[in-house]
């Protein structure tokens, strides 16, 4: 039996003035599953949340969500929809409890099943005992978990987390995850979520889709990717000379791929156990000195490098970030 497609977007386009933040892009979220959406800052990740929430009207192609489309039937995708954004949108002048009974109150709820909702979606992100407490209290990992009962008030078909655990520390981010999951085991939502941190996308995803200057450059499971490549990864770092080290490290039997990135080599092998010995010996005979060697399987950085030829960056701004708060402003201000 094949899966039920929740999200479907094909030739998905957004561009502010000449910039193209999206670039047509086309994927299917299956019910059910979580979905991530991996890659920098300034990818296309959050224009991409915005448009399948209605918020931004797509230049080009379409989507639909639950089945009905993001721009001729934008009411119906926002009564199914939840969402996380990435700033903090609760008001810290009013307590978690006040905080949940206004969300619902946008969401039109009767005041009776509002006050329910909100003691229910509390005691599941574990603040009942901080309900009371005015939000300019809590620490950041309260604020995210306040942010996620909010997003839920509505009991949402699809739940969109855009940077769910950005700026929190190790401990809370491992509490949102649990809270994630939880979401799908026990209620079967289905989340798609962005994210630039390849041990969440790891660790949470069913699939991920990696964007890169607002392209997909890859789609699939975690494992499948990092399968694909095939081999073993090993890293060096060396002293001398590049040209003379590749072409050296590129004549050992099962040596399959080599490549330089800043002072080090990234090396793609088969039977790493076997081809390393004879790569150390081969440079040492050279006079060329090792000062790191790491051995590893393939990981989502690998697969992240081999699609877009460069390690996952964090970007403190972008053309993408500067358009989508101005054409949100705007929306504001009309």
């Amino acid at each position: 039996m094949s899966k039920k497609k929740i999200v479907q977007a094909e030739e998905l386009t957004k561009i502010f003035n000449k910039f193209t933040a999206v670039d047509h892009i086309t994927f299917d979220v299956f019910e059910g599953e979580i979905f991530g959406f991996l890659g920098p800052n300034g990818a296309g990740k959050t224009t991409t949340i915005n448009m399948l929430t209605t918020i931004l009207k797509p230049t080009e192609g379409k989507a639909t969500v639950c089945g009905y489309d993001i721009v001729k039937e934008a009411s119906m995708v926002r009564s199914l929809i939840g969402v996380v954004p990435q700033e903090y949108t609760a008001d810290e002048d009013l307590t978690g409890y006040e905080n949940v009974i206004l969300c619902a109150s946008l969401y039109g709820l009767p005041r009776d099943l509002a006050k329910k909702r909100a003691i229910e979606l509390l005691e599941l992100v574990g603040l009942t005992k901080f309900k009371d407490k005015k939000v300019e209290t809590y620490s950041g990992g309260m604020r995210r978990r306040l942010e996620l009962a909010c997003g839920l008030v509505n009991m949402p078909k699809v739940l969109f987390l855009d940077e769910p655990t950005l700026g929190l520390d190790v401990q809370s981010r491992k509490i949102i995850w649990q809270y994630i999951r939880l979401l799908k085991e026990e209620y079967g939502m289905t989340i798609f979520m962005t994210t630039h941190y390849l041990d969440e996308a790891d660790n949470l995803c069913d699939r991920i889709a990696i964007i890169d200057n607002g392209k997909l450059v890859a789609i699939g499971s975690p494992n499948i990717l990092k399968e694909n490549l095939g081999g073993d990864i090993l890293i060096l770092d060396i002293e001398g000379d590049s040209d003379t080290i590749i072409e050296l490290i590129s004549k050992v039997e099962n040596v399959k791929e080599v490549e330089k990135y800043g002072n080090e080599y990234r090396i793609k092998v088969t039977y790493g156990e076997i081809v390393t010995p004879k790569i150390i010996d081969i440079l040492r005979k050279n006079g060329y000195t090792i000062t790191k060697l790491f051995l590893t399987k393939p990981t989502l950085d690998d697969v992240y490098l081999e699609y877009t030829g460069k390690k996952l960056r964090e970007e403190e701004g972008s053309k993408e970030d500067f358009f989508t708060f101005r054409m949100m402003l705007r929306r504001a201000k009309s």
